[in-house]
């Protein structure tokens, strides 16, 4: 990375139009007055989603491990602020507003539910797709943004275009997930904004900002991840080199399409660096080669993706739709084969099946329990949003949108409190 980014060091901020951000990129769906002089519009994106409460809730919603499991494993709040550092620091590499980079990653979680890709998948289910488009963590974060999240009434958050923009991974409907792998960022009964913020952009294409917080989301997660198996247990070294064929099947099942061969080769590869701590004691010097492992692999991923970038697209500033993020094949299967080892021995270890089976059940009684009770279970302002729905999908909308707000700790404190147990 650069000096400056290694330093923490932001370059001064010239104005936005210099820097590729036109008055189509910093316009908000409400036009609001005059605010504090020197602050840029990007720079009010990223206070606002900071400050919001949607983000203070991720500190309670599980990235790996429950929360409150341990002291040391991640939250989707910490996750998330690991991937604005990141983003942030490409951001200013490749000349692209920072701020803006920093709140697209801070907010991509942001509709994140209960129990992480469990509790969505328990939600997906409820809300099926002749019911008002699912439910999906990437479409829920751009409904807080716009929506939910109050700052502007019947507009959220009321974010640029460009940074909203740069929030959406998956910039299609669920009827065009197959590009996304099944995944869609937008609702259709959202399909307004989106039309606003996508104004003027290639279908299906992502901005260069949104490029930029999806690399930076996978190499947070996926080193985090295996760095939180590792100092847990669950993940050991030489398990990791005496098993190496099973982790392979799994990245080819779950997250890539080479063929085992390669995918072996590329993990031979990987395990061969002299990065990996042998064993983790707890002692000062483990925890310490494990701290350096993750810097490595960040490192490893960051300045592959800049130097390959840069190769593609020359040494100017790069912003929304003049280059596309080049990251290397080797380095998009290392990341693969991280998630699968993430996966494989932690998310997939012994037990986790049935306690992700009664979280599951938890969240469906817990809409059914709210939506009877409807609506006085909700909260005073989703209220307003129950008595304007006209159809029953759009009340169990309303419902999904109460429970999906929820914490893991709040949704089983709600559960306690709405669905108590038969009595003996």
């Amino acid at each position: 990375m650069s000096s400056s980014s290694q330093r923490g060091d932001d370059p001064p901020h010239p104005p936005a139009s210099s820097r590729g951000y036109n008055a189509h990129a910093t316009a908000r769906l409400v036009p609001e007055g005059a605010k504090r002089a020197g602050r840029t519009d990007f720079q009010r994106d990223r206070a606002r989603v900071l400050h919001s409460s949607a983000l203070r809730r991720l500190s309670a919603k599980t990235q790996v491990v429950a929360p409150g499991s341990g002291d040391f494993p991640r939250t989707r709040l910490t996750h998330s602020l690991e991937c604005a550092q990141i983003g942030r620091e490409l951001a200013i590499d490749f000349g692209c507003d920072p701020d803006l980079v920093d709140a697209a990653c801070l907010a991509h979680d942001i509709g994140h539910s209960p129990f992480g890709h469990n509790g969505e998948a328990a939600l997906n289910a409820l809300l099926t797709s002749d019911e008002g488009g699912g439910f999906e963590g990437n479409a829920q974060s751009l409904r807080l943004l716009t929506r939910l999240e109050p700052k502007i009434p019947g507009a959220g958050l009321n974010l640029t275009r460009a940074t909203l923009d740069a929030t959406l991974k998956y910039p299609w409907f669920a009827t065009a997930g197959k590009q996304g792998g099944g995944k869609y960022g937008v609702y259709a009964e959202d399909a307004a904004v989106f039309a606003w913020i996508r104004e003027g952009a290639p279908s299906g294409r992502r901005c260069f900002e949104a490029q930029i917080m999806d690399w930076a989301d996978d190499i947070a997660y996926s080193v985090h991840d295996v760095e939180d198996g590792l100092h847990a247990g669950l993940i050991k070294f030489k398990t990791l080199v005496s098993e190496r064929s099973v982790v392979p099947v799994t990245a080819r099942e779950l997250y890539c399409d080479a063929a085992i061969p390669e995918l072996e080769e590329v993990l031979d590869n990987l395990l061969s660096l002299d990065i990996w701590p042998q064993s983790l004691d707890g002692t000062t010097q483990s925890l310490a080669a494990l701290k350096n492992l993750t810097s490595e692999l960040i490192g490893r991923f960051c300045v592959a993706a800049q130097e390959a970038t840069r190769a593609a697209a020359g040494d100017g500033p790069l912003t929304r739709y003049t280059a596309d993020l080049v990251v290397p094949r080797q380095q998009r299967l290392e990341c693969a084969l991280l998630k699968a080892v993430a996966m494989h021995y932690v998310m997939g270890r012994e037990g986790a099946a049935q306690a992700q089976a009664l979280e599951r059940e938890l969240l469906t009684e817990l809409v059914h329990a709210v939506e009877r009770g409807a609506p006085a279970t909700l909260d005073p302002q989703l209220r307003q949003s129950w008595h304007a729905a006209a159809t029953a999908p759009e009340r169990r909308r309303v419902v999904i949108d109460q429970v999906a707000s929820l914490t893991d700790t709040s949704a089983k404190a709600w559960h306690h409190r709405l669905c108590p147990p038969p009595p003996a």
